[in-house]
């Protein structure tokens, strides 16, 4: 079993960048496939990006698409999402989760473990 606990989320305007992190403890991350989720008032959760156990293999939702990074470190246990030119609609609740899963996976069903969440918030 994985604890995880997301951090880095605020208050940022468009145009801006923010990094989440996502530490992992209990069971060593590099066991999982990670990714991170989002959920806005009123929709339903949403795939952001996934990375493989090595992080050699990535998946983005083509909204996010050259806009944001995911990567990790499984030496610290921690994975990471660098967002960039943040727009209003990227406004949410952030989720790290992990997947006991070779590949990287897209599909909220996919994911064993989630964290609380963090808050983004992206003013016009």
């Amino acid at each position: 079993q994985v604890q995880l606990v997301e951090s880095g989320g605020g208050l940022v305007q468009a145009g801006g960048s923010l990094r989440l992190s996502c530490a992992a403890s209990g069971r060593t991350v590099s066991t999982y496939v990670m990714g991170w989720f989002r959920q806005a008032p009123g929709k339903e959760r949403e795939f952001v990006a996934s990375i493989s156990r090595n992080g050699g293999s990535t998946g983005y939702a083509e909204s996010v698409k050259g806009r944001f990074t995911i990567s990790r470190d499984n030496a610290q246990n921690t994975m990471y999402l660098q967002m960039n030119s943040l727009k209003p609609e990227d406004t949410a609740v952030y989720y790290c989760a992990a997947a006991l899963r070779l590949y990287v996976a897209v599909r909220l069903e996919d994911y064993d473990y989630w964290g609380q969440g963090t808050q983004v918030t992206v003013s016009a």
